[in-house]
């Protein structure tokens, strides 16, 4: 499968959906981001089960904004909804392989049950640090 580009009118949707997605946060003006095409493009091709997916920052500045891209390329890999890894640079193709497989065996029940662990201890933090401004009542 080829790249695809994608727009805020279908980021949601391609983010959403379940399986891998790679996005390639580029500009046509950007060296590195040319340099590292050619190599995203063949890992593309390679692995025809996986999303490869680009987002020109030039086109799409509000996305980009809305993600905070401030260097470019940047690659972001999402599997089934939930934003794995996030980097700025380009990247050997020997890296981009590793995380294809790297991504391909996580066991996402588990990367699920660690996300709701932190989430519960984050709540229990900010729960504690509620209670311990909230001033004690005198003489009730």
């Amino acid at each position: 499968m080829s790249t695809v580009a994608i727009s805020k009118n279908d980021f949601k949707a391609r983010v959403e959906q379940e399986g891998i997605l790679f996005i390639d946060w580029w500009a046509g003006w950007c060296g590195p981001c040319r340099a590292f095409a050619p190599t995203y493009e063949k890992i593309s091709a390679a692995n025809p089960d996986i999303v490869f997916a680009k987002v020109d920052t030039e086109a799409e500045q509000e996305l980009a904004g809305s993600f905070q891209i401030r260097s470019i390329p940047t690659l972001m890999i999402f599997r089934d909804g939930i934003l794995l890894f996030s980097q700025p640079g380009a990247l050997p193709q020997s890296a981009l392989e590793e995380l294809v497989g790297k991504v391909r065996g996580l066991d996402m029940a588990a990367v699920r049950a660690e996300m709701a662990a932190a989430d519960r201890e984050e709540a229990a933090k900010a729960d504690a640090s509620a209670t311990a401004a909230t001033p004690a009542t005198k003489g009730a």
